[in-house]
């Protein structure tokens, strides 16, 4: 059978060449041919016709939404708990999940667990490598613990043959790790490009569609931590899910950037071990550090991460700085830093012109709410004036540029998780104070940065 002839069209304007230029010929830009399968003919496409893709293309009768009978998603429990809670409640069935994050991570350790943790269930799965060998798997799987593991893996790069597998076994649940190791007979590019993951990924999606069968896709990221290859991958998917943390740390997070069937933003915390990734039941106690008295510069915040609340510390260092003092945050914006520190001095007195300010969230979590803005202030204020927080504090809140503080969204699921934890002195937005007192928990509500701060001085 003849190999399909390839183009080379221009992703800017479109125009095609037959074969690869540094430079379009329509629209003169530099490195955007990107190689294609042609049409088929006219009024004719590659993917349509018989075959396992015709049943997408039927027309459709044009119907009001509230004729269209909608049912909710089937979800199946993948039997690790804090992964159901990034997925939205479990795996469903005929979604495409993409799944990224730094080598050596545990995105193959976590799809391992899982798959064996479906088919123990009775759920038949295909583990589909690209970069081991089987045995190399079967290595793996000894070493996490998964004694007489009945999960089908097969080691295939091309594509076509894949999708003959998939067919025949029909699993409920297919691993590709990774697409960049993926290739189509029909494109002549080497694994990895962009003509090659878009075309690869384009035909798992269409077949996790037509058969219902969920498809869980690895995915390399760039050396500024993206996902590589086209955006439109990330488009093409239901779910889209980043592993981070930092490799020398046990503990490592899986946040949900993109869900169809979920929220949005969910994080689940887990610790490597010696026998592969395991949840972690309270994630709180892992971004608090254990002072055995108040040390000055540190505060603890409540932020939200998805549907859950978490208690994180903030920790700051103030020191004499020299003529042009230095501003570093690590796990927040350092640009918010300094907007925060010329509220500070405008609206509260407290002046840091001449000193470098450090800021910390203890963890390695990344903090990307405005309702930080508080509890980074109070640090940074205890630490310049060597004087410590009270035992059992928190603060939230988001801080405005003319130094009012304005609510932080879902403030009392906040302050009840604080007071679960044993926390007892909270300041907190004047919107966020909640109509009945809650147990244990005495709060002071405030309305501008001055109020925070005369409050926190009446404390100590």
């Amino acid at each position: 059978m003849a190999k399909d002839k390839t183009l080379y069209s221009c992703s800017e304007c479109g125009a095609s060449s037959p074969r690869w230029l540094g430079k379009c010929p329509g629209c003169g830009a530099w490195n955007t041919l990107i190689e294609t399968v042609p049409d088929a003919g006219p009024g004719k496409n590659r993917l349509s016709g018989a075959g396992q893709y015709a049943g997408l293309a039927q027309a459709q009768s044009v119907m009001p939404l509230a004729a269209i009978e909608a049912t909710e998603v089937a979800r199946t429990p993948s039997g690790i708990e804090e992964l159901d809670r990034v997925l939205g409640g479990g795996v469903v069935e005929g979604g495409v999940v993409l799944i990224g994050g730094d080598p050596g991570i545990g995105k193959s350790t976590l799809l391992l667990q899982a798959m064996d943790a479906l088919q123990r269930v009775g759920l038949p799965t295909l583990y589909v490598t690209g970069e081991e060998s089987g045995a190399q798997v079967a290595l793996r799987s000894r070493r996490l613990g998964l004694e007489a593991s009945q999960v089908n893996v097969l080691a295939e790069i091309q594509l076509e043959k894949i999708l003959a597998t998939i067919e025949a076994t029909q699993p409920a649940v297919a691993v590709i790790d990774s697409i960049q190791t993926i290739y189509s007979d029909q494109l002549t590019s080497a694994p990895g490009s962009v003509a090659q993951v878009r075309e690869c990924a384009a035909h798992l999606t269409r077949l996790a569609k037509a058969t219902g069968i969920a498809v869980v896709l690895v995915g390399h990221v760039t050396k500024e931590g993206a996902l590589a290859g086209p955006r439109v991958l990330e488009h093409m998917v239901d779910t889209v899910l980043y592993f981070e943390g930092d490799t020398h740390s046990s503990f490592r997070l899986v946040r949900a950037i993109k869900n169809r069937f979920g929220a949005v933003n969910e994080i689940g915390v887990f610790a490597m071990t010696e026998r592969g990734l395991k949840g972690v039941a309270n994630p709180s106690a892992i971004f608090l550090s254990q002072h055995s008295e108040p040390v000055p510069g540190s505060c603890v915040l409540v932020t939200l991460e998805g549907t859950r609340p978490l208690l994180v510390e903030i920790q700051a260092l103030v020191d004499g700085g020299g003529p042009s003092p230095r501003r570093l945050s690590v796990g927040l914006e350092r640009d918010r830093l300094a907007m925060l520190l010329a509220v500070l001095h405008r609206h509260a007195g407290v002046a840091c012109a001449d000193q470098d300010v450090f800021v910390n969230a203890v963890g390695g979590v990344r903090i990307s709410e405005p309702a930080a803005d508080l509890a980074v202030m109070l640090s940074i204020t205890s630490s310049l004036r060597g004087r410590a927080l009270p035992k059992g504090f928190i603060a939230f809140g988001e801080v405005g540029l003319a130094g009012e503080v304005r609510p932080a969204p879902r403030g009392q699921e906040r302050l009840k998780e604080a007071a679960k934890l044993g926390f007892t002195v909270a300041v907190v937005p004047k919107a966020n104070a909640p109509k009945k007192p809650i147990p244990g928990l005495e709060i002071h509500a405030v309305e501008r940065v001055d109020e925070a701060m005369a409050a926190v001085r009446g404390l100590g």
